[in-house]
């Protein structure tokens, strides 16, 4: 059976491609769940992909993995900067023995100062961010490697 991976998406990322295409490019929101599927397979991994402007449904996808043993890729998106109820919620997948890789489109310390916080961050077994579609690729490659992939990486940092 192959590992399952929850690919999870915050608020806006549903506009992709119209938003701020000079921050966050012209891939649409269905071009990434597109490319990020076909990474997953590739990799050997049973992805789903999901994106929610609502932070309820995002706590209960993170309790979700937990409760079913997925690893997660999460784009917080603004929730990344002030949500504690998202944060307690990926303590409990990494609580649950899970791995949690927090991506982002942009490199949030590279822009606003307001944008320079990760409440998620404390709590994530590693972040990717500033590579655009390619950080969901780089976290997945991440997590196709095993744990024994982020325990040296933990381990070497």
């Amino acid at each position: 059976m192959s590992p399952r991976v929850l690919i999870l998406n915050g608020p806006n990322l549903n506009r992709l491609g119209t938003r701020e295409p000079d921050v966050y490019g012209r891939t649409t929101f269905a071009d990434l769940t597109a490319l990020v599927l076909g990474w997953a397979a590739d990799l050997g991994l049973d992805a789903s992909v999901r994106q929610t402007n609502s932070e309820s449904e995002l706590i209960e996808w993170l309790h979700e993995a937990a409760d079913g043993g997925a690893d997660v890729v999460l784009n917080p998106a603004a929730f990344t900067h002030y949500s504690y109820a998202v944060r307690d919620a990926c303590a409990v997948v990494t609580g649950a023995g899970r791995r949690l890789v927090e991506v982002h489109l942009s490199n949030p310390a590279a822009r606003e100062e307001f944008r320079h916080t990760s409440v998620v961050s404390g709590v994530a077994t590693g972040t990717i961010a500033g590579f655009g579609v390619d950080s969901y690729r780089l976290a997945l490659a991440a997590l196709a490697g095993g744990p024994q992939a982020t325990e040296r990486g933990a381990a070497a940092g």
